[in-house]
């Protein structure tokens, strides 16, 4: 099953309301299909932030991108999840993931799980989130039937595995994850063999899940890191074409490649971050011209 296209942005950070409003609008006017937010410190809070994009947009949908499991309490997580759907009239995906940044943890007081505990955490709050959703005496109860479709982010095994069992949509991260936290981004051809182990785990479902990619930049002159895009980012800048986050190139060579990876891989549905809103627009338009 080939997905239509889809296209979303990490808008992760305004100085006020107003330019709150404003960067949702133009990304909806620009033919985003979906706003994510972030959830890490020093950047807006997703569930008040994602009811504001509400009410200053009318088409999009809006996305935690995503959250970090250990973080939350399952039971107060589909209050609000479901309290964020029933008033945007079922605009809501809720991304989930297991959280990389031990750093983040420090900051807001909370021990920092293992990698396999948090993964566990991550599987536990999935599938509370899906009874809680299925559950007709659960209030408030959400606007979209069976609840806001799961996004759940990963890349390892294990997190395939959680995907496999609970999302409407996976996430591929397109990248590993250091012990310091550190994202290194990783080849078209490792992520076809992710999607082929996706797929297997899948099984009769494989094909009708989406499939979520993060584009981490966007390269016009092939080379060199652009401005907004975080350190904790690192990818072999000698052999940039290589990695599925990154698109290369002139806005035309960008759409092309993303034609491509649908026709191969299945991927469809693509996210960028904030700082590259204006260039994918300029793919987009290619896209659906």
């Amino acid at each position: 099953m080939v997905h239509d296209f889809r296209f979303g942005v990490a808008l992760g950070a305004a100085p006020s309301r107003a330019a709150w409003l404003d960067r949702c609008r133009r990304a909806e006017a620009l033919g985003f299909d979906v706003i994510g937010v972030p959830d890490h410190l020093g950047m807006l809070a997703p569930f008040p932030a994602m009811m504001l994009a509400a009410e200053a947009t009318e088409r999009v949908r809006l996305n935690t991108f995503v959250l970090n499991a250990p973080l939350y309490s399952p039971a107060l997580l589909a209050r609000d999840a479901a309290t964020a759907d029933l008033l945007t009239d079922g605009r809501v995906e809720l991304g989930l993931g297991a959280g990389y940044a031990a750093d983040e943890f420090d900051q807001a007081g909370i021990p920092f799980p293992t990698a396999r505990e948090r993964i566990d955490r991550l599987d536990a709050t999935a599938a509370a989130l899906r009874a809680a959703f299925a559950d007709p005496k659960h209030t408030p109860h959400p606007a979209q039937p069976g609840g806001p479709p799961l996004f759940i982010a990963g890349w390892g095994d294990r997190l395939l595995g959680v995907a496999a069992r609970h999302a409407d949509i996976v996430g591929l991260t397109g990248a590993r994850t250091d012990d310091a936290g550190r994202l290194r981004l990783t080849t078209e051809a490792a992520a076809a063999g992710r999607i082929a182990h996706l797929n297997t785990l899948l099984g009769e479902r494989a094909g009708t899940v989406e499939i979520n990619l993060v584009l981490q930049a966007l390269l016009p002159l092939g080379t060199g890191r652009p401005d907004g895009l975080t350190r904790r980012v690192t990818w072999d800048e000698d052999a940039a074409e290589e990695h599925i986050s990154l698109l290369v190139g002139t806005p035309r060579d960008m759409a092309d490649r993303l034609l491509e990876l649908r026709a191969r891989l299945g991927i469809g549905y693509l996210t960028v971050l904030d700082h590259n809103l204006e260039a994918m627009a300029r793919v987009i338009e290619l896209l659906r011209g």
